[in-house]
C-alpha cells in the first residue's frame, strides 16, 4: 500500500476521485494566483509609494465602487465554485446511486475497534439479524435458523470489491461514533449509531487499499483498520464461492 502515497495526494482509485481532486486543484490554484498577485502588488506599492518620491495619501477613490471589484470578483468566483463545481460533484457522490442490479451490495458494520463486512452471499439476500445472538464466532448476530443467511459472508477487516463495478454499501455501528476513510477511493463517512447510511464508489484499480476510523473512538482508534482489496471480477467471484458456506 506504500506505493499508494507519495509527495502529493493518494492515487486515485475510484470513479470520482478524478472529480474531487480536480476541484481541489482548481481552488488552490485560484488562491495561489490570487497570493502572486497580491505579492506583486505589494511589493509595486512598496518601491512606488516610498515616502521621498511620494504624493500625500488619498483617502477616497475616484468612483465609491471602486475598493469593491476585487471583493465582487471573488465573490462571483465563489459562487460559481458552490453552485456549478461543487454541488455538481456532490449530488453525483451522494444522490446518483448505482442500481442494485449492477452493483456489489454489503454492509458494513463498525465497533470498537474493527470493521465487519455482511455480504448477501450467491442468493443476493441479507439474512436476518438478532443481536442476542451476537458472540465471537458471530459478531452480526446472524440467524442460522434463517435460510437466507446460510449462504451470507461475513468478513472482518476485510473489504474484497471486483474491479469496474460499483459497490453499494449500507454503513451502521453498534456503539460509538466512527468515521469509514478510504484515502484513495476519496471516501470518508461518519457512521452513526442507530443509522443506516449509504455510500457508494466504483473502484477503478487493482491493488491493496488502506480503511481508516476517522473519528477518534476511543482508546483503541489507532488501531481501528482494514483493508480493501480490489481484484478482477474472476478473482472475486473465486473468493466469494470459497467464503460461502456449503
Amino acid at each position: 500500500m506504500n506505493q499508494n502515497y507519495g509527495w502529493g495526494l493518494p492515487v486515485q482509485a475510484s470513479s470520482y476521485a478524478g472529480k474531487l481532486d480536480g476541484s481541489l486543484f482548481l481552488l488552490h490554484g485560484v488562491m495561489l494566483l490570487i497570493f502572486v498577485l497580491w505579492a506583486f502588488y505589494m511589493i509595486f506599492c512598496l518601491i512606488r509609494y516610498r515616502q521621498k518620491n511620494s504624493s500625500r495619501a488619498l483617502y477616497s477613490h475616484r468612483t465609491p465602487l471602486s475598493s469593491y471589484i476585487p471583493d465582487a470578483l471573488m465573490l462571483i468566483f465563489e459562487i460559481w465554485l458552490i453552485f456549478f463545481v461543487g454541488i455538481p460533484i456532490w449530488a453525483h457522490i451522494r444522490e446518483d446511486l448505482p442500481k442494485e442490479e449492477t452493483s456489489v451490495a454489503l454492509h458494513i458494520v463498525a465497533e470498537q475497534f474493527a470493521w465487519t463486512m455482511h455480504y448477501p452471499g450467491l442468493d443476493g439476500k441479507f439474512g436476518k439479524q438478532n443481536p442476542s445472538l451476537i458472540n465471537a464466532d458471530n459478531p452480526l448476530g446472524l440467524d442460522e435458523n434463517d435460510p437466507d443467511s446460510l449462504d451470507d459472508i461475513v468478513s472482518v477487516n476485510e473489504l474484497h470489491l471486483p474491479l469496474g463495478k460499483p459497490a453499494r454499501i449500507l454503513l451502521s455501528s453498534k456503539d460509538v461514533i466512527h468515521s469509514f476513510f478510504v484515502p484513495e477511493f476519496r471516501i470518508k463517512q461518519d457512521v452513526v449509531p442507530g443509522m443506516n447510511i449509504p455510500i457508494w464508489f466504483e473502484p477503478t484499480k487493482i491493488g491493496q487499499f488502506e480503511i481508516g476510523c476517522a473519528q477518534l473512538c476511543g482508546t483503541g482508534h489507532y488501531r481501528m483498520r482494514g483493508d480493501v482489496i480490489v481484484q478482477s471480477p474472476e478473482e472475486f467471484e473465486n473468493w466469494t464461492k470459497s467464503k460461502t458456506k456449503s
